[in-house]
């Protein structure tokens, strides 16, 4: 089992080039197979959810030719299977979108119920609700998800509870569907936009993407285009965060400003400098006694649930007392028994974390419970003294693409291992 080994204590400097964005990609994927022509898409992040993803697609029929790293051609002409192995759905989550797009295309679809990072419940009752507002049968026995119809209608649909999951699938159906949909309460996250603009390269008709109504026109067909995904927020926020608990000064490149507001905000707050450029933000953290703060996860635009942990890192540094509340998933403080073993006092009441900021960390070994708490704990042993071993990172190389090595290049003292021997080696080698 590999193994992230970190000598802590040295504060981030330099420039780091933010990948494209995980979850707008998965999306994306999904979506590239809703027409008979090739597609081609760019700037596609190289982590462990889209080669998953990929080998999905790939299992039910559809050619993909990885161009290079980064980018790949799907043609999806010769679909022979509607039906999604589990095997590949128990591994990530976001298979599901496959649920929109095939019931979309072929009217008919199979897929089994969810896995993904174990942060609470997320149920896909609102998925569900949308497919049958467009005139589809859903069906749930054995485990399975089986949603078909004779043919899809346009309708009006409220979601219940803003969900980005269901706000995609419901906008993949609708787009080949009859007629004119309306979502309301829809979710706003940049992702979400990011595939209504891949759909309407293809020749879609979606409009109110990134607002809390979408309206779609139904077209009878798409047809094939060139995309590159936005780039990833969460991997810049964590850069960011990351930059701030080691007191460093980082260049974040890569990056639509406009996307990350709510992080800025928040790192403002803490007595971080901000400056930001076009495509870039620059952390400054460097000499200063970061100051405590009240967070509260919210959707889009709101702080993000999946810069949660991170920003808990940063405030278990902070002066004084800060609380972070989780509104979006009710598992998402899992991770906070292992940052206490590494100095952080905090309490957990119901969904609020209640942080005394301290000093510094002390270096220990942690598991990693999910994709962002991993990269959480990374900064954590960044910013501890001696040396921290994070287990378990098969989470976070879910996400995070080439994680060490940008970490590397910004002067952290990390190496990913896989035995006992490779981490004494690595021990004598730091001390």
């Amino acid at each position: 089992m590999e193994q992230y080994v970190i000598k802590g204590g040295t504060p981030l400097s330099g420039n780091v080039d933010i990948s494209g964005a995980k979850n707008a990609a998965l999306a994306i994927l999904a979506a590239s197979i809703m027409t008979d022509e090739t597609v081609t898409i760019e700037n596609l992040p190289d982590v462990r959810d889209i080669n998953v993803m990929l080998g999905a697609m790939q299992d039910i029929g559809a050619i993909v030719d990885r161009v290079d790293k980064h980018t790949v051609r799907i043609n999806g002409a010769h679909i022979e299977d509607v039906a999604v192995d589990y095997e590949y759905i128990k591994k990530i989550r976001a298979s599901y979108y496959l649920l929109g797009s095939l019931l979309g295309k072929y009217r008919s679809a199979e897929v089994a119920l969810p896995g993904g990072c174990d942060i609470g419940s997320r149920p896909i009752d609102l998925h569900i609700k949308g497919f049958k507002a467009l005139g589809a049968q859903v069906d749930i026995s054995y485990g399975l998800i089986s949603a078909k119809a004779q043919r899809l209608v346009g309708n009006h649909i409220y979601l219940d509870k803003v969900s980005v999951g269901a706000t995609i699938n419901i906008i993949m159906a609708a787009a080949l569907a009859e007629g004119r949909t309306v979502i309301e309460n829809a979710a706003k996250e940049p992702h979400v936009v990011d595939v209504a603009n891949f759909l309407n390269s293809m020749g879609a008709n979606i409009r109110g993407a990134g607002t809390d109504v979408i309206r779609i026109v139904g077209v009878q067909m798409l047809h094939g285009t060139e995309y590159s995904v936005i780039p990833d927020q969460i991997e810049a926020g964590t850069f960011m965060f990351a930059a701030a608990a080691t007191h460093g000064d980082v260049m974040v490149r890569n990056v639509i400003p406009k996307h990350l507001e709510a992080t800025t905000a928040k790192l403002l707050e803490t007595g971080c400098e901000i400056i930001e450029y076009d495509d870039a933000i620059r952390v400054i953290s460097r000499n200063i006694q970061l100051r405590h703060t009240q967070v509260t996860t919210l959707p889009y635009p709101g702080f993000p649930t999946d810069m949660q942990p991170q920003m808990t890192v940063v405030l278990g540094l902070a002066a004084g007392t800060s609380t972070v509340t989780e509104s979006i998933f009710e598992n998402r403080f899992k991770y906070v028994d292992e940052l206490r073993r590494m100095g952080a006092n905090i309490q957990v009441e119901s969904n609020i974390a209640i942080i005394s900021g301290g000093d510094r960390y002390t270096g220990a070994r942690v598991s990693a419970p999910d994709l962002r708490a991993g990269a959480a704990l990374v900064i954590a042993g960044l910013a501890a003294d001696g040396i921290s071993i994070i287990e378990d990172i098969q989470y976070i190389q879910r996400g995070y693409e080439d994680f060490e090595e940008k970490l590397a290049g910004l002067g952290a003292i990390i190496e990913k291992t896989s035995t006992e021997r490779e981490i004494q080696k690595f021990v004598l080698k730091a001390s």
